[in-house]
């Protein structure tokens, strides 16, 4: 779980309804069990974990996002974040080496202990959690200034009973005017227009290879393919933006704001990422008199 650079490995893939997906005869559709919640705890394994970090290429990401997430938390005051998609701790070191108090939670063991490992090298000591979303607050017992989702790890959730229970639990853990980040692919281009990623933003690593192999309106099903002739896959429901941004909203989220590639104003086709800042504060209306 974890979030690209180098035009040696953009390319363009057909939209849904014109492709025929490689890896799949015409009558071939994906087992059900690829789309399952829980089926991510099988493709994490440690051999993918620890190859992840060749995929990011954390001082090449770093670089390309600079400190947007550090800005847009410290224009907000946030002081306390937990991170709950921390994957190989990319995002939780570099919230600890700007300053901010942070708690990495993930559900991958495996991932953990990779982060845990990578923030020891770099002098920092994380302190992780182990830890499901949908039962967020049966580990986590205390508020946060805000809560990061990265890595479009969101995506993860396949069933709409899920997220709702997952931003409820994320909902609940923020304090009273706290705040949630959490990023995703864009999936109405892919979806619509077809895949198309120049990796400048998240995925920086420059020698793996990722396309889709099926893409539907329930499954997006990633190959990562890397130099040394191994390969591994994840499977990711394609959330489009509204319905995402609906459903921050309907769990209590007062205001939502939609970033494209880190930029405010953008073409809605043309980002690979969105990042969803939401805010919990609620302010009353004023009565008006008659």
């Amino acid at each position: 779980m974890g979030a690209g650079n180098g035009s040696s490995i953009a390319e363009h893939i057909e939209p849904a309804r014109h492709r025929q997906y490689r890896g799949l005869v015409d009558d071939e559709t994906p087992s059900a069990n690829t789309r399952e919640t829980d089926h991510y705890k099988a493709q994490y394994v440690m051999g993918f974990v620890n190859k992840w970090d060749e995929f990011i290429d954390w001082d090449a990401r770093a670089e390309s996002e600079g400190d947007f997430f550090i800005e847009q938390l410290r224009e907000r005051g946030v002081r306390r974040v937990l991170d709950v998609a921390t994957g190989t701790g990319f995002h939780s070191v570099r919230l600890l080496e700007a300053g901010f108090d942070v708690v990495s939670a993930d559900g991958s063991p495996h991932m953990l202990a990779k982060a845990f490992d990578n923030a020891r090298d770099r002098g920092h000591i994380l302190r992780t959690v182990q830890a499901d979303w949908r039962f967020l607050n049966c580990d986590i017992h205390e508020t946060f200034d805000a809560v990061i989702c990265l890595g479009n790890s969101f995506t993860h959730l396949f069933k709409e009973r899920d997220r709702r229970k997952a931003l409820a639990e994320f909902y609940a853990v923020c304090a009273h005017d706290g705040l949630l980040v959490l990023d995703q692919r864009n999936y109405d281009s892919i979806l619509d227009d077809g895949y198309s990623a120049d990796h400048a933003f998240y995925y920086c690593g420059e020698s793996v290879k990722v396309q889709p192999e099926h893409v539907d309106d329930g499954l997006a099903r990633f190959q990562y393919a890397f130099e040394d002739g191994s390969t591994y896959h994840l499977n990711m429901f394609p959330l489009r933006r509204d319905y995402t941004r609906r459903l921050m909203h309907e769990v209590g989220f007062q205001k939502v704001h939609t970033f494209g590639d880190f930029e405010s104003d953008y073409e809605e086709a043309d980002p690979d990422f969105l990042v969803h800042i939401c805010e919990k504060h609620y302010e009353l209306e004023e009565e008006s008199g008659d």
